[in-house]
């Protein structure tokens, strides 16, 4: 546009000489609008000197008269009065716009809307200079800090005391609070503090602005990408939120909370000073009715509190919650998957998809949940066993080929194998489910009890099978069958059979003769 040209800096280069094509160049302009000032000021008769002792603006309207200027309808209200006022502590331009509409409505005069007085102040601030004050935007921002003051929880048997840090997050918008409390800092306790927080606003805000503190960023160079670690890095991911930490040694990036925190002090601290809390759910209840009264107090220089400007115009702002809360989870990198297409954690196996087999994948685990990772993807997830459990098998049909010899056992399956070896197995399989509470604890030892076919014909295994249910074993397995068939003992050959059965019970015993004594002839 051409009532954004620099007039007068043109005519200064005009005046040392330059041509139309390099002052367009060393001003980034286009040369038609640096043509337009030149033609305008041999129409108006301004020589090479006609700028000097003009502002930028008087020698503008100069050179073209009347352009780009209007008159409005509305009352203009006293701009430096509005800034003025900005710098006072709690004044926004939604404070001040109320304001001006009451002065407005009583006078009977025309006033502008909240955005056309936004854009006016901040043509003001533009043309005089002034740094522009405007507030924070709501639903945008949320503030995170570790309060300095502490708390302590007092052990009524042992008198004990135990500290108790507190953190505090603010939303700038409405600084409307909260405070949780915990009893260390670690990176654990950081990220569960965060998730309680978001609970507690109801949603979450596109952007998260912490202190750097170690729990939480890596990195923070001046110039260059931040490096946050990768459990903080998850969370904002999965509260779909940025982590924007303010600069080092700079408290005014982030000072909504670094006053809220100077606000703790007196409503949490020295407001339950009398008071001792034995439990941190104790102190944890007594802390969020003294954080709701502090969002409840009315401001000073504000209408409304920080509870009503938070539930009127910025809640309805904030994204909504994942539907699953966030959770802590620690990464184990460079597992394999084994043949049998499972991966091994804590003793147990847990399936991945079968195209993986032999190659590396890396673990995520929560306290509830085990994922499978390959390259950034997630491949598989399963619910993790309890602790007490060992050697047992997570397995999703999907991450299985196709086939039955793929599918998952069940006793279905387990029985229709003891029926290809024989009618003695499938007696042993029964009594094997039938001595235990759940059928599902009995397939390891059914499953032993039939894989040793595998080693051994069919026809030896079910001869095994026979010879333990004669020997009247209540309940035959594994342990029982094994040393029959590397005795050989189902080998009807190598069975020892008495040559004779005595009809009559034997007398005596063998005599030799009177030859053998007298050493004849034999």
């Amino acid at each position: 546009m051409v009532r954004r040209i620099k007039a007068k800096r043109v005519l200064e280069l005009r005046a040392e000489g330059m041509t139309g094509r390099a002052i367009a160049l060393a001003e980034g302009m286009s040369r038609k609008s640096v043509l337009a000032v030149f033609d305008a000021a041999d129409k108006a008769g301004i020589g090479r000197d006609g700028h000097v002792g003009r502002s930028d603006a008087e020698v503008y309207a100069l050179l073209f008269p009347g352009r780009g200027e209007h008159e409005s309808v509305f009352v203009q209200p006293d701009w430096d009065g509005v800034h003025n006022e900005l710098a006072k502590v709690g004044v926004t331009l939604k404070l001040l716009h109320g304001e001006y509409i009451d002065g407005c409505a009583a006078k009977k005069q025309p006033s502008m809307g909240y955005d056309r007085f936004c854009k006016a102040y901040a043509a003001h601030t533009l043309i005089t200079g002034a740094a522009s004050r405007v507030g924070h935007k709501a639903g945008q921002t949320i503030e995170v800090d570790w309060s300095g003051p502490t708390m302590q929880l007092i052990d009524p048997v042992t008198g004990e005391m135990s500290r108790v840090y507190l953190f505090v997050a603010c939303l700038p918008f409405s600084r409307y609070a909260f405070v949780e409390p915990a009893l260390d800092m670690r990176q654990d306790t950081w990220l569960l503090a965060n998730v309680a927080m978001f609970e507690w606003f109801g949603g979450t805000a596109p952007r998260i602005v912490p202190d750097n503190l170690k729990t939480g960023v890596i990195k923070h160079p001046r110039e260059g990408e931040i490096v946050l670690n990768d459990a903080y890095r998850e969370l904002a991911a999965h509260y779909s939120a940025a982590v924007l930490p303010g600069r080092i040694r700079r408290p005014k990036d982030k000072a909504s909370v670094e006053n809220t925190v100077s606000h703790v002090a007196t409503w949490v601290i020295a407001g339950l000073r009398n008071q001792q809390f034995a439990t941190l759910p104790e102190l944890r209840v007594a802390i969020r009715k003294r954080m709701d009264a502090y969002n409840r107090e009315p401001f000073q220089k504000r209408a409304g509190s920080r509870l009503s400007v938070f539930q009127t115009e910025e809640k309805s702002l904030l994204r909504p919650l994942p539907s699953v809360p966030f959770e802590i989870s620690r990464w184990v990198m460079g597992r394999r998957v084994q043949k049998n297409g499972h991966v091994v954690w804590e003793k147990n196996f847990y399936s991945a998809p079968y195209a993986h087999i032999g190659q590396g994948v890396d673990l995520r685990i929560t306290t509830q949940v085990l994922e499978i990772y390959r390259n950034h993807e997630r491949l598989t997830s399963h619910l993790l066993l309890p602790e007490h459990v060992i050697n047992e098998y997570r397995t999703n049909d999907a991450d299985q080929p196709q086939g039955e010899k793929y599918r998952e056992w069940d006793a279905v399956r387990i029985r229709a194998w003891a029926t290809r070896v024989g009618p003695n197995m499938v007696t042993v399989v029964n009594r094997i489910f039938e001595a235990v509470p759940v059928e599902e604890q009995g397939f390891d030892a059914a499953l032993a009890a039939l894989r040793l076919s595998r080693r051994y014909s069919s026809e030896r295994v079910e001869k095994a099978c026979q010879i333990a249910l004669e020997g009247r074993i209540r309940s035959p397995r594994y342990a029982h069958l094994r040393p029959i068939l590397e005795t050989g003992q189902d080998k009807a050959s190598t069975r020892r059979i008495p040559r004779f059965e005595p009809t009559e019970p034997e007398t005596g015993g063998y005599v030799r003769g009177a030859d053998y004594y007298a050493g004849g002839a034999r």
